[in-house]
């Protein structure tokens, strides 16, 4: 099957995708293009999927550079693939040939790129990353490499959305705390249940921190099982593991 690769015009001329799980050799839960070694699939199947993902950026699957994942705001600059993955959630680089990646399944990928300063950037941002600002820090951290804040284009890929998104009071408490304003991100929903916009709240942080322009696909990882992982739903449908997306940008 072929790949399925999302792509935003915002971007430009930066060769990017936000992969779907269309085209993989995964089986089972993972059925398609399971690119997450830390997942429990098997180890040589991953590798097939992410080789394919790498070799559709034009790059060899060596050149692939991504981070041990961990909901922080912090950000690596690299010039080249990181081993051992150090802790962190967001790449910058202005290294041609280097393929940036990071792995979601609900959470919020976000590409970034200056093309005409020859910066890009991606970040994986749930609640915690993105509260916590690393969507700030990766747009700081291309601008310590040349970036021009303004003309940063940064595009939100798939994506859980807000009707799936299903949260307790002590999580509305959270956002309260940090920003009264943060309620226009919670719809209600039943009993004290309420429902949280991760897209929504992004994009405000990204145009907050001053980027030329600000975007998301408008996919729904919950809702459209025969082309994302999501995380929620494996746990609803009470799976074992879930498989994890791939978003590459490459200048």
């Amino acid at each position: 099957m072929t790949l399925e690769i999302l792509t935003a015009d915002s971007l430009g001329p930066v060769r990017h995708g936000f992969f779907t799980r269309k085209g993989g050799a995964s089986s089972g839960i993972f059925s398609g293009l399971n690119c997450g070694t830390g997942s429990s699939d098997q180890t040589e199947i991953v590798a097939i999927n992410r080789t394919r993902a790498a070799q559709a950026m034009g790059a060899e699957t060596s050149q692939l550079a991504g981070v041990h994942q961990v909901h922080s705001s912090d950000v690596i600059t690299v010039t080249a693939p990181l081993d051992p993955k150090p802790k962190a959630d967001a790449l910058v680089t202005a290294t041609p040939g280097v393929v940036l990646s990071v792995l979601t399944a609900d959470c919020q990928p976000v590409l970034f790129s200056d093309a005409d300063a020859g910066v890009i950037g991606a970040a994986h941002a749930g609640w915690k990353g993105a509260q916590a600002g690393v969507l700030e820090e990766t747009v700081d951290a291309m601008v310590a490499l040349g970036a021009r804040r303004s003309n940063i284009q940064a595009v939100i890929g798939p994506s859980i959305s807000q009707r799936a998104y299903e949260v307790g009071p002590e999580f509305f408490d959270i956002f309260l705390d940090e920003d009264p304003q943060n309620t226009r991100f919670f719809a209600g929903g039943d009993g004290d249940r309420m429902h949280f916009d991760l897209p929504g709240y992004g994009l405000s942080r990204l145009r907050m921190a001053g980027v030329g322009s600000a975007e998301w696909t408008r996919h729904c990882t919950y809702f459209d099982p025969e082309r994302f992982y999501s995380y929620r739903r494996s746990v609803h449908a009470k799976d074992p593991d879930y498989g994890r997306l791939i978003s590459t940008i490459t200048l």
